[in-house]
């Protein structure tokens, strides 16, 4: 488990610093478990507005998000006029579906930051959207309640664009369905709360000393389509994952294909997603409208154990079980660790005991 007494001066003395600073006390020394819904700091502050180089005026307070990191905003052609500049600057143009990069003039950093208008969700016809295969969500087949509304609109994706930076973290491409290879464009619902609130996330971590300089994005956007494919072997027709508010993560900074060792325990073990655990709930403490599903999956294929967290506006929390056998065996980066291990059981809490019929 982690513990920072064991850490060396050099590392523990800017924690102890961190923790007066923020008037956190404890965050991770207990060790709590997965599902616990203790959580206790707070660890970023909004930057200030700055005027772009573009001539727009932009309240980053707002656009960066609560974690400072975003580097997009994700717009209908409805709310063009929220941003009167908007038109000013690329004509009538930016109410069609594209991304638009802006000169922020920010120093510090690259400066990059874009307006995304979607395609309206009007634009879906039957199963497709220009093309692009997507199939029916569970709303359109009245298999959902209200929480699980259609999307509003898609944003569009090419070959141009997919490396676009949406938060700090993370690319546009990181959430494309793994399907249609070569289909172009390409569509994915995401919404800006969910990389806010994985942003936070690795804030809390990097405080506390956890490496998170790349990852990996097992499964971001689901199309429904390609979902469907999926229930049987785990996933719900109600997935997250169709709403664009889901993730399924590893962190993985030394770039193995791994989970990294988080707790620094010396090996790879489903307590190193108790550390994603403890970050993820501190921060929807902090922030409850962030507030959302957190699942923690024992190792299931090479990648190892991996965390999924949303948004989805209500508390869930759950996680897979696997036999004693399998649980007491260390799991070591060797050639066998990285088969296939398939979970034997699953375990739920809350409203969202149905996980265990396979929503992720």
């Amino acid at each position: 488990m982690l513990s920072f007494a064991r850490r060396p001066a050099f590392v523990w003395l800017p924690l102890v610093v961190a923790l007066v600073v923020f008037g956190t006390k404890a965050v991770f020394g207990n060790e709590a478990r997965a599902g616990e819904s203790a959580v206790r700091a707070e660890l970023v502050n909004l930057p200030s507005g700055a005027r772009g180089g573009s001539g727009l005026r932009i309240d980053f307070d707002s656009l960066l998000g609560r974690s400072g990191n975003l580097r997009v905003r994700i717009i209908g052609a409805d709310e063009v006029d929220n941003y009167p500049g908007l038109a000013r600057r690329f004509g009538t143009s930016v109410r069609r579906p594209g991304i638009r990069p802006i000169d922020t003039g920010r120093r510090g950093d690259d400066g990059s930051f874009a307006f995304v208008t979607m395609a309206p969700w009007r634009q879906k016809v039957g199963s497709h959207i220009n093309g692009y295969h997507v199939g029916f969500w569970p709303g359109e087949v009245k298999m959902a309640t209200a929480k699980y509304d259609n999307p509003a609109g898609f944003i569009e994706v090419t070959s141009d664009n997919v490396g676009t930076l949406v938060s700090t973290h993370f690319r546009l491409g990181d959430f494309i369905t793994h399907d249609q290879k070569n289909a172009w464009p390409k569509y994915v619902v995401l919404r800006e709360e969910l990389l806010d609130k994985l942003e936070l996330m690795l804030d809390a971590l990097q405080a506390y000393g956890v490496a998170t300089e790349h990852v990996v994005v097992l499964s971001g956007f689901r199309s429904p389509q390609y979902n469907a494919r999926g229930v049987s072997e785990g996933m719900a027709r109600s997935s997250r994952h169709q709403f664009g508010d889901a993730a399924d993560i590893i962190i993985d900074a030394n770039r193995d294909g791994r989970m990294d060792d988080l707790n620094q325990d010396g090996r790879v073990t489903f307590d190193d997603v108790r550390v994603i655990d403890r970050a993820v709930q501190f921060i929807e403490r902090k922030y409850p409208e962030l507030v959302g599903g957190l699942g923690l999956y024992h190792e299931m294929g090479p990648s190892g154990p991996f965390a999924h967290i949303d948004v989805r506006g209500t508390r869930a929390r759950w996680t897979n079980t696997r036999t004693r056998q399998q649980s007491a065996g260390v799991v070591r980066n060797t050639a066998k660790a990285r088969g296939t291990q398939p979970a034997a059981r699953c375990s739920a809490e809350g409203e969202m005991a149905v996980l265990c019929a396979g929503i992720r």
